[in-house]
């Protein structure tokens, strides 16, 4: 029986092996180097107590042998046992911290892109004001940082050939970054139940070459189905385009559009900001917008002062919700933007604040 389940083991290990999903990035690579280790790690443990188990049990056992003398101890035996899996454990704590960090520190020359779940589809936000709708975009061998944020319930964007998850929450913002390093396409889904056609909130993430990536930038038609598609999922380029989702271009605004910063630069003129924002460093009734990205800033929260620093999540907040943290020296005057603005107006006008360094 023993002998039975471990070839079982060995033959479902040998399966899985040729259809985990393919390690398209960076990260991917380094989770699959742990995976593995962890797989062969406890199998070498398997073999070996299952074998103590077979061998002892056939020499000592009953009506064969004399019952063997009792052992009080073994000082180097429990030494072993002892430290050769506390060895291992902080091998494997180690490896998988570096990995960890690896995966949630994206590079300063990250490509952004805004992210936007809603029940039930993804659409993505560039930069440079195009916007696609159930197909993300990215260059090959090039850092992508996605920041991501919904607009009704909780949702979880999830690539599997990149092994990367991250929730993506209502009323604030999380990221993710990735560098894709095999061409074509990969499939996204949302891992977290958001209603009835949950399942149906997939995505394509459309790897392209330097070249391709250029002729896109510039709003020309690429040729998403003759792209390689991902072999782990057969069939699901059909499934997701008989479904009713947008194609490989539907939705996408390219060439000749306001860019994402542009946009927010208009949004904070046509919303009223510029009556209390300059964007020139100048002393309003409110802060500069000019150089806040990314500085530690001093605001007033529950009475007391503290230092936040400006990200993301911080411009938002003070969009939707002034009231709660006010900078310090300056009145709590501003009106809440919640309900306002919404998602793609925000990323815009985060940009803005962004580029104005």
């Amino acid at each position: 029986m023993n002998k039975l389940l471990l070839c079982l083991l060995l033959i479902t290990s040998t399966a899985q092996a040729t259809t985990i999903p393919v390690a398209a990035s960076d990260v991917a690579q380094s989770w699959d180097g742990i995976y593995w280790f962890l797989v062969y790690l406890s199998l070498v443990f398997f073999v070996g107590i299952v074998a103590a188990m077979i061998i002892f049990a056939v020499k000592y056992r009953s009506g064969v042998y004399k019952k063997p003398k009792y052992i009080h101890g073994n000082t180097p035996l429990e030494i072993i046992w002892t430290v050769i899996p506390t060895i291992l454990l902080f091998v494997c704590f180690g490896w998988g911290w570096q990995v960890y960090k690896e995966m949630i520190h994206a590079p300063s020359d990250s490509m952004e892109v805004r992210v936007i779940g809603k029940q039930w589809l993804w659409q993505f936000v560039y930069k440079n004001g195009t916007s696609s709708v159930g197909d993300l975009f990215v260059p090959v061998n090039k850092p992508v940082k996605l920041i991501m944020s919904s607009e009704d319930v909780l949702h979880a964007f999830f690539i599997p050939n990149f092994r990367v998850k991250k929730d993506v929450v209502p009323g604030m913002y999380s990221n993710v970054w990735f560098e894709a390093k095999v061409p074509g396409i990969h499939q996204v889904y949302c891992t977290e139940y958001c209603g009835t056609s949950h399942s149906g909130m997939l995505a394509r993430l459309i790897v392209l070459s330097e070249a391709q990536w250029k002729d896109w930038l510039s709003g020309k038609k690429i040729d998403v189905d003759a792209l390689p598609a991902d072999p782990t999922f057969p069939g699901f380029r059909a499934n997701r385009l008989g479904e009713g989702m947008h194609d490989a271009q539907a939705g996408t605004q390219a060439g000749g559009q306001l860019s994402l910063a542009d946009k927010g630069k208009a949004l904070v003129s046509s919303k009223g900001c510029v009556a209390c924002h300059s964007a020139d460093g100048s002393k309003l009734v409110g802060p500069s917008y000019k150089g806040l990205y990314g500085r530690e800033e001093k605001v007033v929260e529950g009475g007391k002062t503290v230092s936040v620093n400006v990200d993301d999540n911080y411009l938002r907040e003070s969009i939707e919700n002034p009231l709660a943290k006010v900078v310090e020296g300056y009145p709590p005057s501003m009106p809440p933007y919640k309900g306002l603005v919404n998602e793609e107006e925000l990323a815009a006008i985060i940009e803005y604040i962004k580029s104005l360094k």
